[in-house]
């Protein structure tokens, strides 16, 4: 589970404090177009940064108002848009590392891994202490396979910022990657204790003590992950299989009903739940369960052929 990148904002303060009705200046057009972002009017404000940069402010200038519509882009999720406007900043400004961090953030989420960790590349050579780019350029390295690689990156945040949680939730994740449960539970806690609110480490632990068979652990850590997204279906899920699991058969039938009941269309809820039904000899609640698994996924008939065969002949 991932958690969502954060931006660098690089706000314009000459004259932020009188946002002029009718803008004649570059200022005045980029600050406008800061309090349209604020209540959330995207449009109004790429428009006034349009104004502004048409206005052909001087280069510091120029080089914030193209970070401040590239961050309103991203926010409209037009991430070639923001990719062009930060590239643009980093021209302007190409010792500026937070332009190469906002790209690379922009490039991470339309997933071009190999240019986003080049960005943040370029943003620690310009800024060797740069704790979110060695967070994020691991998180680029995890996606393209380099766990040894991101698990370095995460570190060295660590180094630099020990309280970091999403950075230890990241190292978690990239030690469960490598089946090392024991190091994730110890980093997922450490994100945790940092903050107690962090439901998807809640979920991520779970996972991993899952993974070492500790099914007690699992389910106390996908309980108290619902408690603070009670309507998360994955949660549920998650839960639920780890509770079939441990031959939890009533409790697991339960979690998986909650599931098809967030998520009516998620076939392997009725999968699971339908050969819980079977081994229970609740043959018709079974079938009718297969039966609705397959109508919503069809290659999930042939993985279960065989164990509805062998039910269907064993004797009552």
């Amino acid at each position: 589970m991932k958690r969502a990148p954060t931006l660098i904002s690089l706000l314009l303060l000459a004259g932020f404090l009188a946002v002029a009705q009718s803008p004649k200046k570059p200022e005045e057009y980029n600050n406008r177009g800061l309090d349209r972002q604020a209540k959330g009017d995207l449009d109004g404000a790429i428009d006034d940064y349009s104004k502004a940069i048409e206005l052909k402010p001087k280069g510091p200038t120029l080089a914030i108002v193209y970070n401040n519509r590239a961050n309103a882009r991203m926010a409209k999720n037009d991430l070639d848009g923001a990719i062009a406007d930060y590239s643009k900043a980093a021209e302007i400004e190409p010792d500026n590392p937070e332009h190469f961090y906002n790209r690379g953030i922009a490039r991470l989420t339309k997933s071009d891994n190999e240019g986003a960790a080049a960005d943040f590349s370029k943003a620690i050579e310009l800024s060797p202490s740069f704790a979110l780019a060695y967070n994020h350029r691991g998180n680029a390295r995890r996606a393209t396979g380099d766990i040894d690689g991101a698990l370095s990156d995460y570190t060295k945040a660590l180094e630099l910022r020990p309280i970091y949680f999403e950075a230890f939730y990241n190292r978690g994740a990239a030690r469960q990657a490598k089946n090392d449960f024991d190091g994730a539970i110890e980093d997922y806690s450490k994100a945790i204790e940092l903050a107690p609110l962090f439901g998807d480490a809640l979920v991520n632990r779970g996972l991993a003590k899952q993974g070492k068979k500790d099914f007690a652990g699992a389910i106390a850590d996908f309980t108290e992950a619902l408690k603070l997204k009670a309507d998360d279906a994955g949660t549920w899920f998650a839960r639920a299989t780890v509770r079939q699991e441990a031959k939890q058969f009533e409790g697991a039938v339960g979690d998986y009903s909650k599931v098809i009941e967030l998520d009516p269309n998620n076939a392997q809820a009725f999968a699971n739940r339908a050969v819980i039904e079977m081994m229970q000899g609740k043959k018709a609640e079974a079938e009718r369960d297969f039966d609705q698994a397959f109508k919503l996924d069809p290659s999930l008939k042939a993985q279960y052929k065989s164990f509805i065969e062998g039910q269907r002949t064993r004797p009552n």
